[in-house]
């Protein structure tokens, strides 16, 4: 039977189990090394550059990956996404824990690390792995949360006024669980505002579907969306009206880009990027320089190269659409924007 016939009789299946499409269309990602390859007619000389088996395991939507340049180990989203040979190269610097984040828990799933403010890791699940995720190390712990030890937690913490919901990615929950979740952070008084920080809708828009938008519209606090994207290519037309049902609801909309060495690392492309996103309503809020996650030195920018990127950009553009380009520095009261005193030894 021809792939894709398989996958529509797939769907049909999952239908009639009351399975959402955007879940039917997840489960066609690519997460194993070969067949991705293959599918990207990655010839047999190129690739002796990629690894054939990783720890931190591959995970691409079919939709991203129709968007790779055919035979191209260079094109900016096969980079994202391919497990190089590179990441076994042990690099001054790097670790597995690069923000000290497993210091940083007041419960199993909520990180404290900024005043005012708790981050709940939702989830270990992601709609896809980027190479350079500086949580490709991090001990999630095993099984669903029914979050009762995070929502006494923030209860209890009334200087706590805004909640991040990470991951993982927060929308690769069930609508439902994510409901739970929501409604009970409704009901915490000193809770004003609450921000989702996803990647889902770039490799699956479907994921914003009708049953999720009435979700979102039932949260009394200011709810935020920030939609990491790093390249121009990932975004078309249906990924922007995805994105702009959210906008529909009143939702504000920012972005966040990874600064990545053979990614985006020109300003032409940051100009596109920025403006596309600005042109969809959406505003860049952070370029980020690379965390420095162990297996993910290949992608580092030089932060003299990010900062002369950002200045040709406010030569370019307007303000607005020019992001803050900040670096993360575990034991920071902030992130801290990112200047020539910074130094990343």
């Amino acid at each position: 039977m021809p792939l894709e016939n398989r996958y529509d009789l797939q769907q049909l299946l999952l239908v009639r189990m009351d399975i959402p499409q955007w879940h039917t269309i997840w489960q066609r990602n690519f997460t194993r090394v070969i067949p991705f390859l293959d599918f990207c007619q990655i010839s047999p000389s190129d690739r002796l550059q990629i690894l054939s088996s990783s720890p931190f395991p591959i995970n691409v939507p079919e939709r991203i990956a129709k968007k790779i340049e055919k035979g191209s180990i260079d094109d900016p989203l096969f980079r994202q996404f391919a497990p190089l040979m590179a990441e076994e190269t042990a690099t001054a610097g790097f670790d597995a824990d690069p923000l000290h984040e497993t210091t940083a828990h007041c419960t199993e799933n909520i990180l404290c690390k900024y005043h005012g403010r708790a981050l709940i890791i939702t989830t270990r699940a992601c709609g896809m792995h980027c190479r350079f995720c500086f949580r490709r190390h991090y001990p999630y712990c095993q099984g669903p949360s029914d979050f009762h030890d995070e929502l006494s937690w923030l209860h209890d913490h009334h200087e706590i006024d805004e909640v991040v919901l990470s991951g993982g990615d927060p929308l690769a929950q069930p609508t439902s669980h994510l409901e739970r979740l929501l409604s009970a952070l409704g009901k915490i008084s000193h809770i004003k505002r609450i921000r989702l920080h996803t990647r889902f809708p770039i490799g699956i828009p479907e994921r914003i579907d009708d049953e999720l938008l009435s979700s979102l519209q039932k949260i009394p606090q200011q709810l935020l969306v920030v939609l990491h994207v790093n390249h121009p290519k990932e975004l078309d037309d249906e990924v922007i009206v995805s994105l702009s049902r959210l906008r529909r609801l009143g939702i504000p909309l920012l972005s966040q880009t990874v600064l990545l060495r053979g990614v985006n690392d020109r300003v032409e492309i940051l100009e596109s990027l920025f403006s596309t996103l600005g042109n969809a309503g959406i505003i860049p809020y952070y370029l980020h320089q690379l965390d420095r996650v162990l297996g993910a030195a290949h992608y580092e920018v030089p932060v003299q190269k990010g900062l002369a990127l950002v200045e040709a950009l406010r030569g370019r553009m307007s303000g607005y659409l020019v992001p803050q380009y900040v670096q993360e520095v575990a034991g920071r009261p902030c992130k801290m924007a990112v200047s020539t005193a910074i130094t990343l030894s």
